[in-house]
């Protein structure tokens, strides 16, 4: 089977959630939320003998490629076929209680390469993004349906695309012609749109409407916040957590989380008598981010905006920290 996604950040990930030491010695239980092809966890596996995974991912197919590739590990690693805050909001009984969770919050190369369903622009395929067949709505049915005002919107707020406007005018004005279906003819059009001396950027002028849309179908942003809370409690006391991010909107969520875990109050100015208990919940291991280094990002280009945070569970959070980012 071919491996097309190499793991971002894997030393550094194999290093500051290593399962050594007193809490670990003769087992540790990790979940890794964001399985892909199973690149961490096939690394964990096979570095640390004492650890077994609960892998997740919401896209069916992918988790198979991961079944394959993990299958000589045998009973050392479960699966669990859905999104993570789901899983993470409702802890299976039948499962212990995690000693280290990971995050990676980046897009699989196989879904750009391999997965057929539009999440690049290099390739004329159906314009879907759905990393899990349920999803109600498709990229496609986003772009056709959602009004001019409603669209540029979501290309701004998810792509941070400063000519948001411009692009949803040139979707509208092309979709009166007929659907827009598939993922050539959007970036033709998010091209044709935009000045000539933007085409020629450091990246193409469709990336960000596409990374907006697939933010929006897959509920990224909306699904990220609940599922770090209830991830973090689900954790054992003494447990390590670390999240790796890939663009600023999500790092923002992940690292004012962290940040309210770690403070001793987060109540609001008007609360007279702290409500939140006062202490902190967790110890911040890395108080900047851990970046990519040169050579990593020279030798895989997607690597380059990852951020890794890690944190040490001391006890339970309550709402408090949440509702404070």
């Amino acid at each position: 089977m071919e491996i097309v996604h190499t793991p971002v950040l894997l030393n550094e990930c194999l290093e500051w959630l290593s399962p050594v030491g007193e809490p670990y010695e003769n087992h540790a239980l990790m979940i890794d939320s964001t399985l892909g092809e199973g690149g961490h966890t096939y690394n964990f596996l096979s570095k640390y003998k004492n650890l077994n995974v609960i892998g997740l991912d919401a896209d069916k197919v992918i988790q198979q490629r991961a079944k394959e590739r993990l299958s000589s590990f045998g009973d050392r690693v479960k699966f669990y076929n859905g999104w993570f805050n789901d899983f993470y909001d409702n802890y299976p009984s039948e499962y212990e209680k995690p000693d280290l969770i990971l995050f990676d919050l980046g897009i699989s190369v196989f879904h750009y390469e391999k997965s057929e369903r539009g999440f690049s622009f290099r390739y004329d395929e159906k314009l879907d993004m759905r990393l899990n067949e349920n999803t109600e709505k498709s990229a496609a049915d986003l772009i056709n349906n959602l009004s001019e005002e409603e669209l540029a919107d979501l290309i701004y707020l998810y792509g941070e695309e400063k000519l948001s406007r411009k692009i949803s005018k040139a979707i509208v004005q092309a979709r009166q012609g007929g659907k827009i279906e598939s993922s050539k003819a959007l970036a033709q059009i998010i091209w044709d749109a935009v000045p000539a001396g933007y085409r020629y950027g450091n990246i193409h002028p469709a990336t960000r409407t596409f990374q907006a849309l697939r933010i929006a179908v897959n509920s990224e942003l909306k699904r990220l916040p609940s599922a770090l809370h209830s991830a973090f409690n689900d954790l054992k006391n003494g447990g390590k957590m670390g999240v790796i991010t890939f663009h600023s909107l999500e790092d923002r969520i992940v690292k004012n989380y962290f940040r309210n875990l770690g403070k001793k109050c987060v109540c609001p100015p008007e609360v007279a008598v702290c409500r939140c208990g006062g202490e902190p919940c967790a110890q911040i291991l890395t108080r900047k981010p851990i970046c990519p280094s040169e050579n990593e990002i020279k030798e895989n280009s997607p690597s380059r905006s990852a951020k890794l945070r890690v944190i040490r569970k001391i006890r339970n959070a309550d709402k408090y920290r949440l509702e404070a980012c």
